[in-house]
Protein backbone atom coordinates (compact mmCIF):
# COMPACT_ATOMS: atom_id res chain seq x y z
CA UNK A 1 0.00 0.00 0.00
CA UNK A 2 1.31 3.13 -1.16
CA UNK A 3 1.57 6.58 1.66
CA UNK A 4 -1.02 9.16 1.20
CA UNK A 5 1.59 11.55 -0.39
CA UNK A 6 2.03 8.70 -2.83
CA UNK A 7 -1.00 8.29 -3.95
CA UNK A 8 -2.31 12.13 -3.93
CA UNK A 9 0.63 12.86 -6.71
CA UNK A 10 -0.55 9.67 -8.28
CA UNK A 11 -3.89 11.11 -8.77
CA UNK A 12 -3.13 15.11 -9.40
CA UNK A 13 -0.34 15.34 -12.01
CA UNK A 14 -0.18 19.04 -12.05
CA UNK A 15 1.12 18.53 -8.63
CA UNK A 16 3.23 16.11 -9.35
CA UNK A 17 4.98 18.29 -11.73
CA UNK A 18 5.60 21.15 -9.53
CA UNK A 19 6.84 19.03 -6.84
CA UNK A 20 9.56 17.38 -9.24
CA UNK A 21 10.86 20.47 -10.66
CA UNK A 22 11.01 21.93 -7.17
CA UNK A 23 12.90 18.66 -5.71
CA UNK A 24 15.15 19.22 -9.24
CA UNK A 25 16.07 23.08 -8.12
CA UNK A 26 16.70 21.87 -4.48
CA UNK A 27 19.19 19.05 -5.92
CA UNK A 28 21.17 21.71 -7.82
CA UNK A 29 21.79 23.90 -4.88
CA UNK A 30 25.75 23.81 -4.16
CA UNK A 31 25.40 22.28 -0.56
CA UNK A 32 22.98 19.30 -1.78
CA UNK A 33 25.78 18.06 -4.37
CA UNK A 34 28.36 18.45 -1.89
CA UNK A 35 26.33 15.88 0.27
CA UNK A 36 25.68 13.45 -2.88
CA UNK A 37 29.47 13.77 -2.92
CA UNK A 38 30.37 12.74 0.36
CA UNK A 39 27.63 10.13 0.57
CA UNK A 40 29.02 8.23 -2.98
CA UNK A 41 32.34 8.91 -2.01
CA UNK A 42 31.24 6.97 1.84
CA UNK A 43 29.27 4.22 -0.30
CA UNK A 44 32.84 3.53 -3.11
CA UNK A 45 35.09 3.48 0.30
CA UNK A 46 32.98 0.80 1.87
CA UNK A 47 32.50 -1.04 -1.26
CA UNK A 48 28.34 -1.03 -1.37
CA UNK A 49 27.46 -1.84 -4.34
CA UNK A 50 24.50 -4.41 -4.68
CA UNK A 51 24.91 -6.05 -1.38
CA UNK A 52 21.60 -5.50 0.01
CA UNK A 53 22.86 -2.90 2.84
CA UNK A 54 22.93 1.04 3.47
CA UNK A 55 25.51 2.82 4.91
CA UNK A 56 23.91 4.08 8.02
CA UNK A 57 24.87 7.17 9.60
CA UNK A 58 25.48 6.79 13.74
CA UNK A 59 24.68 9.89 15.97
CA UNK A 60 28.51 10.06 16.66
CA UNK A 61 28.93 10.67 12.86
CA UNK A 62 30.63 7.67 12.27
CA UNK A 63 28.62 5.48 9.46
CA UNK A 64 28.15 1.39 9.28
CA UNK A 65 26.96 -1.12 6.91
CA UNK A 66 23.43 -1.99 8.26
CA UNK A 67 20.52 -4.06 6.13
CA UNK A 68 18.35 -2.09 4.25
CA UNK A 69 15.61 -2.47 6.36
CA UNK A 70 16.36 -2.21 9.33
CA UNK A 71 18.15 1.04 8.41
CA UNK A 72 14.77 2.91 6.81
CA UNK A 73 12.50 1.22 9.51
CA UNK A 74 14.44 2.61 12.43
CA UNK A 75 12.24 5.47 13.89
CA UNK A 76 14.82 8.49 13.40
CA UNK A 77 14.49 10.25 16.54
CA UNK A 78 16.31 7.09 18.03
CA UNK A 79 18.91 6.75 16.11
CA UNK A 80 21.57 4.02 17.20
CA UNK A 81 24.14 2.04 15.64
CA UNK A 82 25.75 -1.08 16.98
CA UNK A 83 29.54 -1.14 17.65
Amino acid sequence: MASRTSEYYKKNPKARKKRLKQQSEYQKKPGRVAKRVELNRINRKKGKKGDGKDVSHCKDGRTVLESASKNRKRNRAKLKCKK
